[in-house]
């Protein structure tokens, strides 16, 4: 088992990196040129179909790594497994100027057994922001056409961070759980432009950055959950993610090409291993829910990262991309979302013993482009279908919404972004009795 697991685990790393070493996208925005990429949104289907809610809920049918104390929401002999995939479509327009994209990823593999008694250990893979982009223009200065012909910019880039994550947690009175998880982020990104002369007098010039980096963090979490009457359950949450430095190498390059012939106009490699390199924000989170046995249970969380002092601004390949004003500010994100089961045993009506599940975000991401936020909400739906015994099932969610706008000459983002889990549930820890 524990080799299939292992197996597993390299499947997924395996996928990634020959994703990346082909170029593909693992997202596509054109804000993702900007700090890190486009931080995703975490969770498995099941917390994706709810909104991202995550901090207060506890439920032994499925992983919920967004709050380490989470995990000892289960029951003590089982051993549990999540696989996600998703697919994502999106529409962009800027002013008149239309375009759209697809894709197709996986993003997440994690697994959950027991430890001893009231606790419980988890460790998986999951991106944390992803970077994807390719948009070019002509130059229509009508001096520079006069005189070199005419000039077309592009501007491209791909790769992202991935975090493993390790972690534990504990149950104490039956009421309040505490865990923690260690964070490990590591990733390749790519930012290039090309300015490409039509006159074959000049020569092409490509330039751009490669980031090579990696990181080391931490989260905590505390759950405390209170029986009321009438079988509701009341939980509150919160979590709280270490800030992390960044590490690694910087690569500065410019090149001039004409036929064969390139000639390196610039190139130098800056390690991030020094004070004041940039860093991932920390971030804390708060939710509550309430619940009424295995019937339904509603959600709300509230999560604020400050990128403020991120050092981003100021360190080579994280700002100087694009023509906009890219400056760092603190994210929030305000989540809601409820599950309701008609009835988990009905043993004559498949339907009823699905999960239904609906939600709802606002979120705030961490720049501005020239003293303007970038703003994102959505609505979410899901179900899970029971499969064979046990817990075993499959998830599928839908997240619908939008980002940005087309005030102020930014871009609009519509996406529809579907979402698959197959949770994974069997008894591993249960001693043989003979008589």
């Amino acid at each position: 088992m524990i080799r299939n697991i292992l197996c597993g685990i390299a499947l997924f790393l395996g996928c990634n990196v020959i994703h990346a070493q082909e170029g593909a996208y693992s997202s596509y925005s054109p804000y993702s040129i900007f700090g890190v990429g486009d931080i995703s949104r975490q969770g498995t289907a099941y917390n994706k179909s709810m909104g991202g809610v995550g901090i207060a809920s506890r439920n032994n049918r499925m992983i919920n790594y967004l709050n380490p104390a989470a995990v000892t929401a289960r029951d003590t002999l089982s051993f549990m497994l999540d696989f996600g995939v998703s697919g994502e479509g999106k529409m962009y327009q800027q002013g008149d100027v239309k375009s759209a994209n697809n894709l197709f990823n996986i993003y997440d593999f994690m697994f959950t057994v027991p430890v001893y008694r009231s606790s419980a250990f988890i460790a998986g893979i999951t991106p944390y922001s992803s970077l994807g982009y390719d948009f070019s223009h002509d130059i229509t200065d009508t001096d520079l056409i006069a005189g070199a012909g005419n000039i077309n910019y592009r501007s491209y880039g791909n790769g992202g961070l991935y975090q493993i994550f390790l972690g534990a947690g504990a149950t104490f009175w039956n009421k309040f759980s505490v865990g923690a998880q260690f964070l490990y982020y590591f990733g390749n990104m790519d930012k290039s432009t090309i300015m490409d002369f039509e006159s074959s007098s000049y020569r092409d010039i490509y330039s751009g950055y490669t980031l090579n980096l990696h990181a080391i963090g931490g989260k905590l979490g505390v759950q405390y959950e209170q029986s009321l009457s009438n079988g509701l359950y009341l939980t509150a949450g919160a979590t709280y993610r270490t800030s992390s430095r960044l590490r690694g190498y910087i690569t500065d390059y410019k090149y001039a090409t004409i036929s064969s012939m390139s000639d390196t106009l610039h190139h130098s490699i800056d390690t991030l291993a020094h004070g004041g390199a940039a860093r991932i924000a920390g971030e804390y989170g708060v939710g509550i829910s309430l619940r009424k046995g295995d019937k339904w249970r509603v959600e709300f969380d509230y999560l604020r990262s400050d990128w403020r002092k991120s050092n981003m601004e100021s360190t080579t390949g994280f700002s100087n991309i694009g023509a906009s004003d890219f400056s760092t500010t603190y994210s929030q994100s305000f989540r809601a979302g409820f599950e309701v089961v008609p009835n988990r045993n009905d043993i004559r009506y498949y339907m009823r013993r699905c999960s239904y599940r609906a939600g709802a975000y606002y979120d705030r991401d961490y720049y501005k482009l020239n003293g303007h936020t970038v703003n994102s909400y959505g609505v979410t739906l899901g179900i899970t279908l029971p499969v064979f015994r046990w817990y075993n099932g499959v998830s599928i969610g839908v997240d619908i919404g939008q980002r940005g706008s087309k005030a102020d000459n930014m871009i609009r983002e519509r996406y529809a972004m579907f979402v698959i889990g197959f949770n994974i549930h069997d008894i591993w820890f249960q001693k043989p009795k003979y008589e």
